[in-house]
């Protein structure tokens, strides 16, 4: 049976590579798109979702969510690394499909009530909706199934600071909340969305395989390779945002690591995902902390055979 998952994102090129390959996957039945701010302003965000959906005729609520941190001013955003568009500078026809009306928190538990315990979350941008709709539901974790998030950086070095990944560190408290959550909530961070360099060819087989969706990845991922590729002799990128989504589809392409996991708040080291794992600590500092499993180790050629194998479907 399919997974049934809501897909909380912020479209973004690796997140429109990521949604592309949850369409595509038969053992995923994707039952909305929840928006946020990280990548892109939430708006753009938004319309991003419509025009993906479009793009893949799929016919299913998005929603707009969180534009602000949950503490704090409002965030800088990626342009940088996604472009002013969120897809590249590629100018992709906008589309002009209309958003579910509800908010993206309150679209999560509607959808839960409606599904208890079939579904999972997966968020793959800052964790406010989340955040948010556990304060509109604070039952939530016993109507989900699970949580699998893109985000952190349990044993290796941040890519925003020296120790915060990009969506937490965007949103540290909201994931403050998320994290001390009573659910199953497993983490896919820097220790293997880092691990696995993607080449130009791997752009040309996904186009190759499906020339419309795996054709607008490439053309707008060569911004993105720009950018991945600076002070490298060869031209990479990497798809973070798609292995959470792998693992539900085969969760031996990973190896997991079970520990209490803490998340930094503090100016200094906001967005630090700290985890002791289970038996190295009697701390009640950390023994008090919820206990989650953490990607450390990534099958690599089996990785890439899947999304290029699902992108063929």
């Amino acid at each position: 049976m399919a997974h049934k998952i809501i897909l909380d994102t912020d479209p973004g090129i690796d997140d429109a590579m990521a949604i592309f390959f949850a369409f595509q996957s038969p053992d995923i039945d994707v039952l909305g798109l929840t928006t946020v701010y990280g990548n892109v302003p939430v708006s753009m965000s938004a319309q991003n979702a419509l025009t993906l959906c479009e793009l893949a005729k799929q016919d299913i609520p998005v929603t707009k969510g969180v534009g602000m941190p949950w503490v704090g001013p409002e965030s800088g955003y990626a342009h940088f690394v996604h472009g002013d568009d969120g897809f590249g500078n590629i100018n992709f026809p906008v589309s002009d499909r209309k958003l579910d009306p509800r908010s993206s928190a309150q679209f999560i538990v509607d959808t839960a009530r409606q599904h208890p315990g079939e579904v999972t979350i997966v968020a793959i941008g800052p964790l406010g909706n989340l955040a948010l709709a556990l304060r509109l539901e604070p039952e939530l974790p016993k109507l989900v199934k699970g949580v699998v998030i893109m985000g952190g950086a349990a044993f290796v070095k941040g890519n925003v600071t020296p120790v915060a990944e990009a969506n937490i560190w965007n949103d540290a408290h909201a994931a403050e909340i998320v994290f001390a959550a009573d659910w199953d909530l497993k983490m896919f961070g820097l220790d293997v969305t880092n691990d696995v360099p993607f080449t130009l060819d791997f752009l040309d087989e996904l186009e190759s395989k499906n020339p419309k969706l795996g054709g607008f990845v490439k053309e707008s991922s060569q911004f993105y390779v720009d950018f991945y590729s600076q002070g490298r002799d060869d031209r990479v990128c990497f798809f973070h945002d798609a292995m959470p989504l792998a693992y539900l589809i085969d969760p031996s392409l990973f190896e997991l690591t079970r520990g209490h996991a803490r998340v930094s708040t503090d100016p200094l080291n906001r967005g630090q995902t700290s985890i002791a794992p289970a038996g190295s600590t009697a701390s009640p500092l950390w023994l008090d902390a919820n206990q989650i499993d953490v990607a450390t180790k990534v099958d690599h050629a089996r990785l890439r055979k899947l999304y290029i194998d699902t992108y063929a479907l």
